[in-house]
């Protein structure tokens, strides 16, 4: 079972954005902004694209929301979005509030994050969501 499944499964603490019976959407306690989030298919699957096209679909629609609150909650041009798949072996979608295109760079150092910054930043995307 990936991190991701047992965060899913409730074993694993987290800051939940959204959820329905395919998706789960929890902030990044590694963000490389505030507002970082992450939206994990329910299933495990490794590589991003061996998703279905359905799936595929269905997980953007989730997101749209999802990236249209990030993007009111936050001072940035826009959510831009990254698929890398390398730190979990669990399919995922990273939605960040970016204002340059380097604000997507994941080998930059992370913020620093505290839990009541985090819960911060969840009620930002809830109250828009």
């Amino acid at each position: 079972m990936t991190i991701f499944s047992r965060i899913i499964h409730g074993e694993i603490p987290s800051y939940k954005i959204a959820e329905n019976d395919k998706f789960f959407a929890f902030l990044d306690i590694f963000p490389l902004r505030e507002g970082h989030v992450l939206v994990v298919p329910k299933t495990e699957t490794d590589h991003f694209f061996d998703l279905s096209d359905d799936y595929l679909a269905e997980m953007l629609l989730f997101a749209r929301p999802i990236a249209k609150a990030i993007e009111a909650s936050f001072s940035c041009n826009r959510c831009g979005m990254a698929v890398v798949g390398l730190e979990v072996p669990h399919a995922h979608l990273h939605l960040v509030p970016v204002t340059h295109a380097d604000d997507l760079n994941f080998t930059r150092e992370k913020i620093q994050t505290t839990p009541a910054t985090l819960q911060a930043a969840q009620e930002k995307i809830l109250r828009h969501l």
